[in-house]
């Protein structure tokens, strides 16, 4: 680790997420556990570690307790000492003027106290729920040489996509002469990440204008074009916004392929292994005879007597005798009994599937067949089951399927014997 830069991190961690549906019922997207050991936020903190920072402020709004429990003291990151430390700042609910973020930009208003009670001479501003490795230190070494007022990391996308970003347009030097928010016809390949560096007093000015002014890429990255030099800075690895259940699927699954580009291990990244009381580091995973596994992430504290086929499992999962787990991403604690099988599922933590229940049953042409309740949410044949639901014995549950937190069908006085493609219950 290299000696550190004097930077301030503002980590914004406070988004609903919400088309990751039932993931997201009881905790923030950033909080969400991803790739069996982590948490999606996991990833930004540990690139501020790598990088060598030491001084970060976490903002948070939607259901933050969870998160708030999860970053504790921040020692897991190394985040404790005289000079080292990590904040967390909730919403200014309830003061004259104030109210819950309305935009990145508002987040950082709000918090203007922190920055000038941390004088530094660049503020990095980060998201909390995406997926990627960054060196901020080269980043912001970069924004010194380039003498810029803010510098934004972008990298390309396909042009089919551009419109899901913020895009810039820039000249033979990487200078931003032009921006487009979410652009219908882009003009351009080069898409935001939402990682910024800001000379803190130009910071401080661009957000003293007009309180109206509620977002980076709208507002703030526009006028700081017209008034300072803005720079891209190329990014070339892999990052993913794991904003819906396909993405954060898709990236969980990357996570099995050695040629996807993820390694969470190589990169250093570190989850806090004594969050909410339930140790991660636990006892190795047991294979009992007879099992099989191929392609898959099994963590600490399983016990694998059936089959799992390329999924990711979390600790403490039980994949008993004649069960089969396949291409699904199971939470902590959840057992899968005996006879039971769960194909193209996510199933939260505490999840218990009964003997002979299958989950995710049905053709391709099933498939297709969307979730009546959230189209836009399932569409593709995955099934989602809620923290601590049980699936009783022998039910069979479809394709796109979403199962709520908590619901346990043998106290029901009456139950479906299948719950049909597209349904939630």
């Amino acid at each position: 680790m290299r000696e550190a830069k004097d930077a301030l991190v503002l980590l914004l961690a406070g988004g609903i997420g919400s088309r990751l549906n039932i993931l997201v019922g009881h905790r923030a997207k950033p909080a969400v556990p991803f790739g069996g050991l982590y948490r999606i936020i996991d990833f930004s903190l540990s690139n501020v570690m790598n990088s060598g920072l030491n001084r970060v402020g976490v903002l948070t709004q939607y259901k933050p307790l969870s998160l708030m429990r999860h970053i504790q003291t921040g020692e897991a990151w190394d985040f404790t000492g005289r000079t080292r430390g990590v904040k967390v700042l909730p919403p200014r609910t309830g003061e004259k003027d104030s109210d819950w973020y309305k935009g990145t930009a508002d987040a950082i208003r709000q918090n203007i106290d922190f920055i000038r009670a941390n004088h530094s001479e660049q503020v990095v501003i980060l998201s909390g729920d995406h997926i990627y490795q960054m060196d901020f230190d080269d980043m912001i070494t970069y924004h010194c040489e380039k003498k810029a007022g803010v510098t934004t990391g972008m990298m390309v996308v396909p042009k089919s996509e551009i419109h899901q970003f913020g895009a810039g347009i820039v000249d033979d030097e990487n200078r931003i002469v032009d921006w487009e928010e979410k652009p219908k016809e882009p003009r351009t390949n080069l898409a935001s990440m939402g990682i910024y560096v800001f000379d803190t007093e130009y910071l401080l000015k661009a957000l003293s204008y007009d309180r109206e002014e509620i977002d980076f890429g709208m507002h703030i990255i526009p006028r700081a074009i017209e008034e300072k030099q803005v720079y891209a800075y190329p990014f070339y690895g892999y990052w993913r916004d794991v904003g819906t259940i396909q993405a954060y699927w898709d990236a969980n699954m990357d996570i099995l392929r050695a040629d996807s580009g993820i390694s969470p291990e190589e990169w250093g990244i570190r989850p806090n292994t004594e969050a909410d009381g339930r140790p991660m580091d636990r006892a190795p995973a047991r294979f009992a005879q007879g099992c099989t596994v191929q392609s898959s992430m099994v963590s600490a504290g399983s016990v694998i007597e059936g089959t799992v086929v390329n999924s990711v499992l979390s600790p403490g999962v039980i994949v008993r005798k004649g069960a089969v787990v396949r291409d699904s991403v199971i939470f902590e604690d959840a057992i899968i009994e005996a006879g039971a099988e769960v194909d193209l599922a996510v199933c939260d933590k505490r999840v218990r599937i009964g003997k002979g229940a299958r989950v995710g049953y049905g053709d391709d042409e099933a498939k297709k067949i969307s979730n009546k309740k959230y189209p836009t949410h399932l569409y593709s044949g995955i099934t989602l089951i809620g923290k601590e639901a049980l699936v009783p014995a022998a039910m069979k549950v479809g394709r796109n399927c979403i199962i709520c937190p908590g619901w346990k069908g043998q106290e029901q006085r009456t139950f479906p014997d299948e719950l049909a493609h597209g349904c939630t219950f």
